[in-house]
């Protein structure tokens, strides 16, 4: 039985990641460009200012686009190859299909992740305890990112529309929310709107944690609040209300 579960997860990690890494290095490259395009743009806006906090910002966005990317890659699986409809048959159960996709982008995010964490180690200089909160954001950062990527594959009629869904939420989560700059340079009747996106709570958490932000106890601590429950109300949401089984 373990043995079986463990195959289930790593087939797709094998499927997903290893077979596209190893035939369209293209696609390694582009998921390098991401979040390395917006560090180098506030890198050279701020003077070097804001290095720490983009290296910060770098961090989540890959896992936000780790975790929505995976919408693209489930849709085209579910599409065009029809593979959901012969799993919904088979003992596989959503959530470790969901997980073993995750497992999946996880892995395609590792070279980011490696320079990241380098980036981070040279010119940063976190305490363990600010890496270990910085360590906890981004995971549960990865983990709304990848429920609402979940539930959006199953819900999209063809690629084309989820390559929409993409763009949309990528925009509403990496682009447009303070993570790569501190919210405090927002002015204060537009920051509000910033407080609508998940990760404004990932960055306010991080950045403070790394001491460049300086925020209330009470928004510190309830920002940590606000993360946990979106990220477990996501995930429930997404096993819940997926369309696993076609109507």
């Amino acid at each position: 039985m373990k043995r079986n579960v463990l195959n289930q997860l790593v087939a797709p990690i094998l499927a997903n990641t290893i077979y596209a890494m190893k035939n369209f290095p293209i696609m390694l490259v582009n998921t390098l460009l991401a979040p390395f395009g917006f560090l180098l743009i506030i890198f050279f806006v701020s003077h070097g200012k804001l290095l720490n906090v983009a290296i910060v910002g770098a961090l989540i966005m890959t896992m936000v686009t780790s975790g929505i990317s995976m919408q693209g890659d489930l849709t085209h699986l579910r599409t065009d190859i029809k593979l959901q409809d012969m799993l919904v048959s088979s003992p596989l159960t959503p959530l470790r299909y969901l997980i073993g996709m995750a497992l999946s982008e996880l892995v395609s995010s590792i070279p980011n992740l490696v320079v990241l964490g380098i980036l981070a180690t040279l010119f940063i200089h976190m305490s363990v305890l600010a890496a270990f909160s910085v360590v906890v954001v981004m995971l549960l950062t990865f983990m709304f990112s990848v429920s609402l990527g979940f539930f959006f594959s199953t819900i999209s009629r063809d690629v084309m529309e989820g390559w929409a869904f993409m763009g949309l939420l990528s925009m509403l989560f990496s682009t447009l929310p303070p993570i790569y700059y501190p919210i405090t340079y927002i002015p204060l009747p537009f920051r509000y709107i910033a407080y609508l996106s998940p990760t404004t709570y990932s960055a306010i958490i991080a950045q403070t944690s790394i001491g460049f932000l300086n925020v209330s106890e009470t928004l510190f601590y309830l920002s940590w609040v606000i993360l946990v429950a979106i990220s477990v109300f996501l995930l429930v949401f997404a096993i819940k209300r997926s369309r696993w089984r076609e109507e």
